[in-house]
């Protein structure tokens, strides 16, 4: 029986190629190990592993009685329904530490960088094993896609420095350029279904007892919203009431622009004023320079629900 590699439900380009990326490597080491997927792919993941040859990893959300390595969280409400049910072999992340506990010693690589598929990176280094050209090229892409083209403040040196090996590895000569034709197709949002694109990267947090899903929708130009807000407004409401979240948060990012309006429906008036210091008017916020839900998002929030 093999193993699996798997990341958080509504899985992002991150998720995946790390899937990818880390079950070639234990594989490679020995450990037969297949990458899998909780959710459906986002039209930027499909592009990425369009370009680079790959099928989509397999749709499995029940692991009990199984083996597998967690990347690109940590947190049990991000993960498999019933994760407690199987055995956790390693964690890969680049979040804050979650909930998630073991039973058993496990592998642990978690690091403060914009992406988890840099620390895959220096795993492959650790072991000696040589990146294919294919797998180098979707982790250059998951880390491009992850620090904005190193805008982000979650981006380092060591995100730079892994994007220059592996797009020479994986014989890319304008890796920004292919950023930017990522974030396009990440801004083509035009006949999607309002809560396809709610969804399209959503992730939920326990904040001390109350549920608090945030989203993110990255795009080059904030306008091709425009005539889509009051849907979306609409719809976080409706998914705050079916999840019963205490509060649910859109961010609508503009990455040339550097900042984030925030979409906001709370059982707390006052939420964004005590967490960032701004206050919503009619359930919007826009705050200059926001562009990481982990480092900038969630860890204020977090602490105003202490």
């Amino acid at each position: 029986m093999p193993d699996y590699v798997v990341g958080h439900k509504i899985p992002d380009s991150d998720s995946i190629c790390s899937a990818i990326a880390l079950s070639y490597l234990q594989t490679t080491l020995g450990k037969e190990t297949v990458p899998a997927r909780l959710g459906e792919l986002s039209p930027e993941t499909n592009f990425i592993l369009d370009k680079f040859g790959f099928e989509a990893p397999m749709l499995k959300t029940s692991y009990a009685g199984e083996s597998l390595y967690i990347v690109d969280h940590s947190d049990r409400v991000q993960g498999p329904d019933d994760i407690d049910d199987a055995t956790i072999l390693g964690i890969i992340d680049h979040h804050k530490l979650g909930d998630i506990t073991t039973s058993a010693p496990l592998e642990c690589w978690i690091r403060p960088v914009g992406c988890t598929n840099t620390i895959i990176k220096m795993m492959y280094d650790f072991h000696g094993v040589e990146i294919p050209k294919n797998i180098a090229g979707a982790m250059m892409c998951a880390i491009l896609s992850d620090t904005v083209i190193f805008k982000s403040p979650t981006c380092t040196t060591a995100d730079i420095k892994c994007v220059e090996a592996l797009a020479e590895i994986a014989g890319i000569e304008d890796y920004k350029a292919l950023g930017m034709e990522m974030f396009k197709v990440k801004s083509a949002v035009d006949g999607t279904p309002v809560r396809d694109l709610v969804l399209r990267d959503f992730k939920d947090f326990n904040m001390n007892g109350n549920l608090v899903g945030i989203g993110q929708l990255e795009v080059i130009d904030l306008s091709v919203f425009d005539d889509m807000k009051a849907e979306l407004e609409a719809d976080i409401a409706a998914l705050k009431a079916e999840g019963e979240r205490h509060s649910v948060i859109l961010l609508l990012t503009d990455i040339m622009k550097e900042g984030s309006e925030l979409l906001v429906v709370s059982d707390d008036e006052t939420l964004t004023e005590r967490a960032y210091g701004k206050a919503t008017v009619d359930g919007k916020v826009w705050i200059d320079g926001f562009l990481s839900r982990k480092k900038q998002v969630v860890p204020p929030l977090q602490e105003s629900f202490a």
